[in-house]
């Protein structure tokens, strides 16, 4: 029975040391990869804002970093899907240091984020 409790106790704490402050930022930088040609493109995007990136129409819902390190990570809310199309390719959040635990599964175009777009002050 200790130990049932001891385990308790310390996966509540590892959860709770997990969690951390985070910001929204304004936007996020996007990079967008055609898998054919090679070829790369960075955009810059606003909360709210949709961009085309080669076939794909990419929105950007928000975008998160850590309070305390405005540069250490980023984590996006993007919304994917072909370009004329309805049906989604992708919903859901995409961190920037582990770009393939959330990605985009499509056959040509690759979709990430680089980082967040911080204000001046951070």
């Amino acid at each position: 029975m200790k130990r049932f409790a001891l385990i308790a106790a310390l996966l509540a704490a590892t959860g709770a040391a997990a969690q951390q402050k985070v910001h929204s930022g304004p936007g996020a930088m996007i990079r967008g990869l055609d898998k054919v040609s090679g070829q790369t493109v960075d955009i810059e995007m606003q909360n709210g804002q949709t961009e085309e990136i080669f076939g794909l129409d990419v929105a950007l819902g928000d975008c998160r970093y850590p309070a305390d390190n405005p540069t250490g990570d980023a984590f996006a809310y993007l919304t994917i899907w072909e370009k004329g199309k309805s049906d989604q390719l992708f919903d859901g959040w995409m961190i920037a240091t582990s770009p393939a635990l959330n990605a985009l599964d499509h056959a040509r175009y690759d979709v990430w984020v680089i980082r967040c777009i911080t204000p001046s002050g951070d």
